[in-house]
């Protein structure tokens, strides 16, 4: 911790927050104030103002050598186990995640920064009582670090009296320390930026960046970023946020989870935006093919690249009749993913890197990717993206019981430190545990009725809490349940799903209740 928390170190972060919190803070404000537009009647949609940059000629920056070929991405958390994994997982880049797959205990955040540090200089091991992990020889993923949302703080590291900002935490320990010796190994220090939703946003990340390269004398653009588009306003403003990051932007990544999240929360007052059962919502509904397409049609045209979502399936050990379904179900993802021209995609397990590799390999062959697929034929409006009427699917008693149960248990994890979860044979993470909240609170505000006739109510998913926890005491036992936060998870979430008003994001809300 000392190294990671030199002075030096934590006065480049403070200097961060000095001069970029005030416009963070901002931001921040006018989110809100776009929200409570939208509740107030007022319609998403591209904007007047920045149609300039839409009909301009311009291209993001040729990509470094090591991210040119991105066909397949592992994502997980900094925990050194997994990073070790990661490195000898045998895809093309691995998106080290201090945001959702990570909880902000300060011990996390810290660890994960010691474990990049040596994952970096290919010093890191590890020694349990049943393994020794250690690196396998290569070659290894390019690393994509991925830092917290503008919207955290960190009370951890306060500055000037006041919590700084995750975001800036996250990016300058790990910018400080590793960005030189990135460079020196033929690669950079690069970035997957989540939660965004606008390009005045992006902009203060292209602020940050130049800022950060000045002083510490890397040139300008060595830096790369790889915007997550997760949330609905952003969806409408890929351009200009491709735009406002020249010149350190590389791509935009369709982060479906917190997009389904995003539309939710967006529109949880709006009756004729319900969407159905998490499972029925594929990336096959007209509203989110329109999303991807629009994505990879906008990065192509730009000369970035277009990278697919995430494949959450966790191979079963024990039962190969699950896995069977389930690969099949990927397969399809990443063929279409490939097909449409992506130019690569994520997976959650190791176990799937091939799975992937072989799809893209068979599109892709001898080619680091597909930008040259231009998608001409792609046109895609506003009442496409916002089409959710035509999901189709329904609101079903078992879709409410899934949801209780995974945001439980995903919330007792979480509370315990773990941020990714595997959960019914499914990698969750804060995105998904979104979705499971937000989607009891819109259907018990919106007074939805599952398909038998029953009225979706608090009293409704009260009772079914009672159910799903027992269930859950009686599968781990005793021992364990005693051990656990589950009384704990079932306040937080009858805090995130149950309250009249609707918390913006359940990690600040479950914040003020981790060390």
């Amino acid at each position: 911790m000392t190294e990671i928390l030199s002075d030096e170190a934590v006065a480049f972060v403070a200097d961060l927050n000095r001069r970029f919190r005030p416009r963070r803070n901002e931001l921040l404000q006018a989110r809100a104030t776009r929200r409570a537009e939208i509740a107030a009647g007022a319609t998403l949609g591209f904007l007047a103002e920045t149609a300039d940059i839409r009909a301009a000629e311009w291209s993001a920056p040729p990509a470094p050598a090591d991210l040119r070929d991105r066909r397949v991405e592992i994502t997980g958390p900094t925990e050194r186990k997994m990073t070790i994994n990661a490195l000898n997982s045998g895809a093309k880049v691995w998106l080290a995640d201090l945001e959702d797959a990570n909880t902000p205990h300060w011990s996390n955040v810290v660890d994960g920064q010691q474990n990049l540090y040596d994952a970096i200089r290919r010093t890191i091991t590890l020694t349990t009582e049943k393994k020794t992990y250690e690196l396998n020889g290569g070659p290894y993923p390019t690393i994509v670090m991925r830092p917290r949302g503008w919207h955290l703080d960190e009370r951890h590291l306060p500055v000037d009296g006041e919590p700084a900002v995750g975001a800036l935490v996250d990016f300058g320990l790990y910018f400080f320390h590793n960005a030189a010796e990135l460079i020196s190994r033929g690669s950079g220090p690069y970035f997957y930026l989540p939660k965004m939703e606008s390009h005045k946003e992006a902009e203060l990340w292209n602020d940050v960046f130049t800022y950060a390269q000045e002083k510490t004398g890397v040139p300008v653009g060595t830096i790369r970023a790889t915007v997550l588009i997760e949330t609905i306003p952003a969806a409408f403003e890929m351009e200009e946020i491709l735009y406002a990051l020249r010149p350190h932007i590389s791509g935009l990544n369709a982060g479906r989870w917190d997009y389904l999240f995003s539309i939710i929360k967006y529109f949880r007052d709006n009756p004729t935006m319900i969407l159905p059962d998490r499972a029925a919502v594929t990336m096959t509904a007209p509203f989110m093919r329109a999303y991807s397409e629009l994505l990879v049609s906008t990065c192509h045209r730009r000369g970035a690249f277009a990278m697919g979502g995430m494949a959450a399936f966790i191979p079963s050990r024990r039962d190969p009749a699950v896995n069977e379904v389930a690969l099949t179900k990927v397969r399809e993802d990443k063929e279409r993913e490939a097909g449409d021209g992506f130019d690569g995609s994520w997976v959650a397990h190791p176990d799937l890197v091939p799975v992937c590799r072989e799809i893209f390999d068979r599109v892709l062959g001898d080619k680091p990717n597909q930008v040259d697929k231009k998608r001409p034929d792609v046109a895609v409006d506003a009442g496409d993206l916002l089409h959710v009427a035509g999901t189709g699917g329904a609101v079903t008693r078992a879709g409410l019981h899934n949801n209780v149960n995974v945001a439980l248990q995903y919330l007792e994890a979480w509370l315990r430190g773990n941020g990714a979860v595997a959960i019914h044979n499914l990698m969750e993470d804060a995105a998904t545990a979104e979705i499971s909240r937000s989607q009891v609170w819109q259907w018990i505000h919106n007074g939805v009725k599952l398909e038998d006739g029953t009225p979706i109510t608090a009293e409704l998913v009260g009772r079914i809490e009672d159910e799903e926890l027992a269930k859950i005491r009686e599968t781990i036992g005793d021992e364990a349940w005693t051990a656990g936060r589950y009384d704990d998870a079932r306040k937080l979430f009858e805090r995130v799903a149950l309250a009249d008003d609707f918390a913006d994001f359940l990690t600040t809300a479950a914040y003020d209740s981790i060390d």
